[in-house]
């Protein structure tokens, strides 16, 4: 019989939501992953420590390896030392707030990193090497929901707009060099592995530690920006079905349906057993626990962005189409997972 050759995966990002969830699922298709990590004084691979100590993987099928997107000497050597199959670019400076205040930081790593990986890719001889880049539903900002692969791009944040940067370098690469590169433009997705600076988490962090009377109040930023929210689980999936695909094309990833801060708030709230109830608009917005009657939710400037989104809402009929992909977890079992597998 013939011994089908495992494929090879690289995937920069691997310690970050995405890129766990990206590393399980490939090791599920018999993949060897290989992944990349950023140097530190202190460990960060807690998302991906798991994959390593379960029984149901071999440490064979998974190795990490030191790099950064602003340094092409590493970025060259680990390409050519693992010699991949599929490269998916998850890393990024990825908070909107925080690129307003790492600007050039961000444009370097967000912006910059995707195109320094595609003219390694560019002048590889040992194979072709299919490329993702993860864009953003960011990088649509101002423009008018739904949002569609035809929609167009108004950002408002230097995030955004180095997003944007990365999304037409894989454009042109594909184009002009007949590179199988491709963008998925994956709109909010969360699970319990969303870093702690990230709303959603921050509210089923907040709210959870409240009803323990461990936190007094929960501080946050615009309650009226509407977002679609899916499962970062499912969302890997998108991944990896636009790789597959014999022509290279880019895609919406989202659910189709928007909620806002403060309805995700509240759901999650209801889950927890908490009823809240509101005074005031704007900045002197406050939540007050209908059955202790203290303020526990209170708007802050502080966490409001330079320039805001309001809503975000995808339009995923492309890949529905061509991949057959839609998603299945709605945003109350996409909260209840978060809130029974906080950390």
């Amino acid at each position: 019989k013939k011994i089908l050759k495992k494929k090879i995966a690289l995937i920069f990002g691997i310690t970050g939501q995405d890129g766990s969830y990206l590393a399980e699922f490939l090791i599920k298709k018999n993949y060897i992953v290989h992944g990349v990590k950023r140097r530190s004084s202190s460990p960060n691979t807690e998302r991906i420590d798991h994959i390593f100590d379960s029984v149901n993987f071999q440490s064979k099928n998974i190795f990490l390896h030191y790099g950064d997107l602003s340094d092409v000497t590493s970025l060259y050597s680990i390409i050519y030392k693992t010699n991949p199959d599929e490269i998916y670019n998850l890393a990024a400076q990825s908070h909107v707030k925080i690129s307003a205040t790492i600007p050039e930081y961000t444009a370097n790593i967000t912006g910059l990193g995707s195109l320094r990986i595609l003219e390694i890719i560019r002048f590889y001889k040992k194979k072709k090497i299919k490329f993702y880049q993860a864009s953003s539903s960011e990088m649509f900002g101002s423009s008018k929901p739904p949002q569609s692969e035809t929609t167009t791009f108004s950002p408002c944040s230097i995030y955004a707009i180095s997003k944007i940067f990365s999304f037409h370098t894989v454009k042109y690469y594909r184009d002009a060099y007949k590179i199988h590169a491709c963008n998925g433009i994956l709109f909010n997705h969360e699970s319990p592995r969303r870093g702690v600076n990230f709303v959603t988490k921050k509210i089923i962090t907040g709210l959870t530690r409240i009803k323990q009377k461990k936190q007094k109040i929960l501080y946050l930023g615009n309650l009226d920006a509407t977002r679609d929210w899916g499962h970062a689980r499912e969302y890997v999936e998108s991944m990896w079905k636009i790789l597959q695909a014999p022509v290279p094309r880019d895609y919406v990833v989202g659910t189709g349906k928007s909620y806002s801060v403060k309805q995700f708030l509240n759901k999650t709230a209801k889950q927890l057993g908490i009823k809240v109830i509101y005074k005031g608009k704007g900045l002197k917005q406050i939540g007050i626990d209908a059955k202790t009657k203290k303020i526990i939710i209170k708007v802050s400037k502080k966490y409001f962005r330079e320039k805001e989104v309001d809503n975000l809402r995808a339009n995923s009929n492309k890949i529905k189409k061509y991949l057959n992909w839609k998603p299945k977890t709605t945003i109350d079992y996409l909260i209840s997972d978060m809130i029974n597998n906080n950390d």
